[in-house]
């Protein structure tokens, strides 16, 4: 029997702070959405006030089975009416300030669950 290393995809968060996470060697300021299968993009949304039905159905199509969304520097809870996409499409949602958001999807990732986070910086 040969045994290989488990070779996972997703993207690791290596540090966080006040408006900003670092992947990889990059540090990045403005909103953003990871996937634990690699996708990655500008989520355009500057700030939770910005939030629309759009974003949410932007992350509903990356067909994953948990969106964690880090509301910003502080717990901030989405209108259900914007999430409907997600939970038409089944899709769990978990909202929490953006750095526990972090550290959630770390695991999340990590563990080999198919999961994405949308965080927003302010």
């Amino acid at each position: 029997m040969k045994i290989h290393p488990d070779q996972f995809t997703a993207q690791s968060i290596f540090g966080y702070g006040d408006g900003w996470i670092q992947v990889g060697n990059e540090k990045i300021t403005r909103s953003v959405v990871l996937s634990s299968r690699g996708e990655r993009f500008d989520w355009q949304c500057n700030r939770y006030e910005e939030l629309t039905a759009e974003h949410f159905e932007q992350l509903a199509r990356l067909q994953t089975e948990l969106v964690i969304f880090g509301s910003g520097s502080r717990l901030r809870f989405v209108n259900p009416a914007l999430t409907r996409a997600l939970i038409e499409k089944q899709i769990g949602i978990e909202t929490m300030d953006t750095a526990a958001a972090c550290r959630t999807y770390n695991v999340l990732a990590n563990e080999g669950r198919v999961v994405a986070c949308a965080l927003l910086m302010r």
